[in-house]
Formats: structure tokens, sequence, C-alpha cells
């Protein structure tokens, strides 16, 4: 017994004296959102996950193919426009984040507006944001109800600004939480002046932008078009049983494949051609 009372002394000496020192924090990395994550929050889907959005993407793509099968019998036919059911969801949420996008630009000039009147008025920034909630745009109101709601709750003002820049996924949101980051900590009477220049720099912006795409926009359909033209021919040649028999063998098989390629590499070119420069988030 003795030996072990040895033992039992010794390590209770040992963790007394642990406790003793402080040990400090470990460094904890944030999670960088992954690509699909950061496409549902541009397009304003919260509800939805990137694993969500996979699998309706694999189960749509299924239906599809087993849709067309049962018309057709042609499981080639039927696996090509599986692929496009596919990607369907995926365009579907491309489509609501450009939409999304192009919204949002031509909201801020009037939130800086806002900010910059409540901010001459005295305001305080926590209460310039939050009145936004029912004073701003009637599409953001929402989103600043949410972050009037997380600083009341936590009285934290960068966990909540952090919050809302997640919320809004937008590069010119950053710009802007930044810039009242910056001016909450360090100090400052240019803010005004500064959200004065950047009201009218996005004004210019987004209407240097609309004309762009205004001017582009039929050159892309006319390319999208080009590109769904042979397969909206195949889907009526789908309809006679001669056709469906010459695409279930080995030659026809090796041009499905080759017009899913050409298609698919045609339509990506056309977009790197078509694709206006976007802004990047680079203060996440």
């Amino acid at each position: 017994m003795a030996p072990l009372l040895g033992i039992l002394c010794g390590l209770g000496v040992f963790l007394i004296w642990w406790s003793a020192w402080e040990q400090p924090p470990a460094a904890v990395r944030a999670r960088k959102p992954k690509r699909l994550e950061t496409l549902l929050l541009t397009a304003g889907i919260e509800k939805v996950s990137s694993a969500g959005l996979i699998a309706s993407c694999v189960g749509l793509g299924l239906f599809v193919v087993l849709v067309f099968f049962i018309v057709t019998g042609s499981l080639p036919i039927a696996a090509c426009f599986g692929l496009f059911g596919a990607w369907l969801p995926l365009a579907v949420v491309r489509w609501r984040a450009r939409r999304r996008t192009a919204m949002l630009r031509g909201l801020w000039p009037d939130v800086v507006d806002h900010l910059r009147s409540a901010i001459r008025a005295g305001l305080p920034l926590p209460e310039a944001l939050i009145q936004l909630g029912s004073k701003g745009p009637e599409e953001l109101r929402e989103l600043f109800r949410d972050f009037g709601a997380d600083y009341r709750a936590g009285g934290q003002f960068d966990a909540a600004l952090n919050r809302l820049k997640d919320r809004l996924a937008d590069p010119v949101a950053d710009r802007i939480v930044e810039a009242l980051r910056m001016t909450r900590d360090v100090g400052g009477s240019d803010l005004g002046r500064l959200l004065g220049t950047l009201a009218e720099f996005l004004r210019e912006s987004a209407r240097t932008r609309s004309e762009l795409i205004a001017r582009q926009s039929w050159t892309v359909n006319a390319a999208r078009l080009a590109v769904a033209a042979p397969w909206i021919v195949l889907m009526l040649l789908a309809s006679r049983p001669e056709a469906i028999a010459a695409y279930n063998t080995p030659m026809g098989i090796a041009l499905l494949g080759g017009g899913l390629l050409v298609s698919a590499f045609c339509y990506s070119v056309m977009l790197r051609i078509g694709a206006l420069p976007e802004d990047e988030r680079v203060l996440r």
C-alpha cells in the first residue's frame, strides 16, 4: 500500500501544480465556406445545404433518366437528358445568385445614402444599421432586422456584423461593413464623405454594367439557343423507332458522347467569352 499511496499523492501534487498554470486558448481557424455553400448564400438560399443541393441534382437526374427511358426505351438518350436534368438545379441556383447580385447592385446606393443620413443625424453605427430594418430598401429589411436581433441579443457589434456579412454574401456589403467596423474601432470624421463617394461610385458602376448586359444579352441568348438546338432535334427524333434503334448501337452511343463533350465545351467557352468581370469577396 505504501508505494500506491506515494503514487496517488504524487499524482495529486502534479495535478495541483498543473492547474496553477494558465493554458493559452488554441487558435481556432474560421472554416472557409465551400464553393457550393457560397453559391447558395449568394442566391439567398439559407435553408438548403450543399449536400441537399447535390442530392437534388442526383434525384432529378435519375427521375429524368427514368422518364425518358420509359418514353423512348433508349438508355443512352435517357442518360444524356438525365445529365441535363441533374444540371438543372445548379443552373437555377446560379440564375438566382446572378439575379440577387444584380438586385443588390441597384440597392446598395440607397443603403449607403440611408447610412450617411443616419450618421450625419448623430445616430450611433449600430442604430443606423438597425434603422435600415424599417426605413431601408424593402428587399433588405429582413436582413437588417436579423442584425438588430443579433445585436440586441448579444450586444457584440463585431459578431453581429460578421453574421450580417455572411447573410448578404456580397462584395459591396463586405466593403461597407469593413468601413463601418474600422470607423467604430479607430474613429474618424470622414465617414460621411466616404459613404457619399461610395454611393456615387456604386451608381455609376451599376449604370455602366446594366448597359453592357443589355448589349450582350442577345448574343449570349443566341449562343445558348445554338447549343440547345441539337438536343431539341434529338428529342424530336426520339419519337421515331428507327432513330432510337440507331442511337442504341455503339456508334450511336459514341455520337451522343461526342455531342455531349462538344456541347459542354462550347457552352463553357461561350460563358467565359460573354462573362463580365465579377467583384470578388476579398474581405471575408
